[in-house]
C-alpha cells in the first residue's frame, strides 16, 4: 500500500513540475479569431501609442517590491468604424522587448474592447514596463484608447491604479 501511495505522489509531483504556466493570460485563439487583412491601398491613418504599465512597484524602499496583475485594455472609441491594431509589443524596464502579442493585424469592431492580462507572477517587465501599439483607423475616426489597470490584493488590503496611453506618432 505504501508503494502505491508513493507512486501516486511521485506521478503528481512529476506532472506538477512539468506543467508550464503561461505568464500572459490571453488565449492565442482570441487573436486568430480577430485577424484582419488590410489592403495597403486603403486610406487608413497610421498611428502609434505608448502605454506605461507596472508589473511591480516599490514598497517601503527600493529593495522591496510588490507584484501586480496588469490588465491592458485595447478600446475602439468609435461607434461607427472598425479599427485595426497592427502590433502590441511589451517592453521591460530597460527597453528590451519581452513579447509581441499577435503576428497579424487584428480588428476591433465599433465600441469593442479586448484585453491583455499579465499575471501577477510575471515580473519580466519590472517596475518600468510599457507597451507600444501600432494601429490604423479610417480618416476622421477617433483614435483607439489603450489603458493599463494594475491591481493586487493581499489579505484585506487592495491596491489599484490606471494609466492611459499617449500618441507618439
Amino acid at each position: 500500500m505504501k508503494k502505491t501511495v508513493l507512486f501516486i505522489i511521485l506521478i503528481i509531483f512529476v506532472y506538477a513540475c512539468n506543467e508550464r504556466k503561461e505568464m500572459s493570460s490571453i488565449n492565442p485563439e482570441n487573436w486568430s479569431n480577430r485577424t484582419a487583412n488590410i489592403n495597403t491601398k486603403d486610406s487608413l491613418e497610421l498611428g502609434k501609442s505608448y502605454l506605461s504599465i507596472y508589473s511591480q512597484i516599490y514598497s517601503q524602499s527600493e529593495h522591496k517590491t510588490h507584484n501586480l496583475t496588469v490588465m491592458v485594455s485595447l478600446r475602439n472609441t468609435s461607434d461607427l468604424d472598425t479599427i485595426y491594431i497592427l502590433q502590441a509589443e511589451y517592453y521591460d524596464t530597460h527597453g528590451k522587448s519581452v513579447r509581441k502579442y499577435f503576428k497579424q493585424p487584428i480588428y476591433l469592431s465599433p465600441m469593442e474592447t479586448t484585453e491583455i492580462i499579465i499575471d501577477e507572477m510575471d515580473v519580466s517587465g519590472g517596475t518600468g514596463s510599457n507597451f507600444v501599439f501600432e494601429w490604423k483607423i479610417p480618416k476622421n475616426t477617433p483614435e483607439p484608447l489603450f489603458e493599463g489597470i494594475m491591481s493586487s490584493t493581499m489579505g484585506q488590503q487592495g491596491l489599484s491604479f490606471t494609466t492611459q496611453s499617449i500618441r507618439i506618432k
